[in-house]
């Protein structure tokens, strides 16, 4: 797809998926720039084109103990930072109208967190700093019902927009994945990706932290492949029970490497040269 060549340069390689991944939340520079560096260099060796994704701020938090992050300026400086150092593209998620602006100085992909996909407000403004603009679908949304986020960014003289899989609301405290999705919001002549370890929480837990199935993940993902997913979003930390947000449903950082050699064949069995 040309907007993935925009956004990749020598990077793309439309006969593999590419990956979104890092840490949930900017934790430190240590932890951003030490996961930056060991995915990108597995990424390299399987030839992914790779973008880094951390918040530079957690605004949907179950409790108001969580940690949200280490200051948004200060964040946002950590991204630009990782995508200079290693020459990756980065991003991060943003919560209003106001921060898209802000954030389009520092990252290349604007994500539009699930809950807030019908914003026509956060839509447009992400749509007008000309980034690249990746929604979540709700987790209450069909795939059908995508085309029109994508109607409002493209309308807007932005045709870089992508799509995100992450399940969809099973009863009170579990989410569950239609495959069929990821066909559907292709039909829409945009990138999709799938939302491997979020589409994996168990939200709504009476602890105040949402819960997660990380043994899942590498189903979710082949999964995926299997059924044309562009792009893979996998969050990822070197000790999840230590990680400040999501630790419930990260991948292991040092369980990445294996995953994707087995998903990179997956794809070479089922990509079919246009």
């Amino acid at each position: 797809m040309k907007t993935l060549k925009a956004l990749f340069k020598e990077q793309y390689n439309p006969e593999n998926f590419f990956l979104i991944a890092g840490p949930c939340v900017i934790e430190d520079e240590d932890l951003v720039m030490g996961i930056a560096e060991k995915v990108s260099a597995i990424c390299k060796r399987l030839n992914i084109p790779y973008v880094f994704k951390a918040s530079y701020r957690k605004a949907n938090r179950t409790s108001i103990n969580s940690f949200t992050g280490i200051g948004d300026v200060e964040g946002l400086d950590l991204l630009q930072k990782v995508g200079q150092t290693f020459n990756l593209p980065v991003t991060s998620d943003i919560h209003s109208a106001a921060e898209a602006a802000m954030a389009a100085a520092y990252v290349d992909v604007l994500q539009i967190p699930a809950f807030l996909c019908r914003q026509t407000d956060i839509l447009l403004a992400a749509a007008d700093t000309g980034k690249f603009v990746n929604v979540k679908k709700g987790q209450f949304a069909s795939g059908e019902a995508m085309k029109f986020a994508v109607e409002k960014i493209e309308q807007a003289g932005n045709k870089h927009v992508m799509l995100t899989e992450r399940g969809t609301t099973f009863g009170y405290q579990d989410l569950v994945v239609d495959y069929r999705n990821i066909p559907i919001m292709k039909e829409m002549g945009v990138p999709v990706i799938m939302d491997c370890t979020h589409s994996l929480q168990q939200p709504n837990q009476t602890s105040g932290v949402t819960g997660g199935n990380p043994k899942m993940i590498g189903t979710i993902a082949k999964a995926a492949i299997a059924t044309g997913a562009n792009g893979l979003f996998i969050e990822t930390h070197p000790e999840p029970a230590k990680a400040k947000s999501d630790g419930a449903n990260v991948l292991r950082l040092d369980l990445l490497e294996p995953l994707l050699e087995e998903l990179v064949r997956i794809r070479e069995a089922v990509y079919v040269k246009a």
